[in-house]
Formats: structure tokens, C-alpha cells, sequence
């Protein structure tokens, strides 16, 4: 799968730290491959974001993202359950 990036994820990920950073490489990493590996707990959002989908990172970080077309994503952002807001 292939994977862009929004401004806003980019922004978000300079004010992370590095391990943070490095263990969300390794998740994105197996989201390539699997998007719906068990470890990530993939789920689809509801509300105001139910056209979103976001994965764990660990238990407090998670990426928020959108399913595109010809195996495609694009992370929205990054963050604790803030994102979400």
C-alpha cells in the first residue's frame, strides 16, 4: 500500500518524540503490508470523522487516516485521542 501524507500529519510528527516516531515507522511499515493487523487495531471512526479510519501506534498514539483508491492512504494526523476533536 501506498501512502501520502497530509501538511497537518507532517506537522504533527515534528513535535513528537524520536522513539515515538520510530515506533510509528515500524507501524506504518506493517500497515503497508497488512492494514488490518491485529497489533494496529484498525478501526473506522464515527461522528464527524465516520469517512476515517486510524490505527494504534502504542496505547496512548494513534494515526488518523482515509482508504484512497488503488491501494492507497492518506494519513491525516497523528496524536493521543486529541486527533479525534
Amino acid at each position: 500500500m501506498r501512502v501520502e501524507y497530509s501538511d497537518r500529519f507532517l506537522k504533527s510528527t515534528a513535535r513528537l518524540p524520536a522513539k515515538l516516531l520510530a515506533l510509528a515507522d515500524t507501524k506504518e511499515a506493517l500497515f503497508k503490508q497488512q492494514p488490518f493487523h491485529s497489533s494496529l487495531d484498525t478501526h473506522k471512526l464515527h461522528g464527524k470523522d465516520k469517512d476515517t479510519w486510524a490505527f494504534s501506534i502504542n496505547q496512548k498514539y494513534r494515526i488518523k487516516f482515509l482508504f484512497l483508491p488503488a491501494n492507497a492512504a492518506l494519513f491525516l494526523d497523528i496524536g493521543t485521542h486529541s486527533i479525534y476533536d
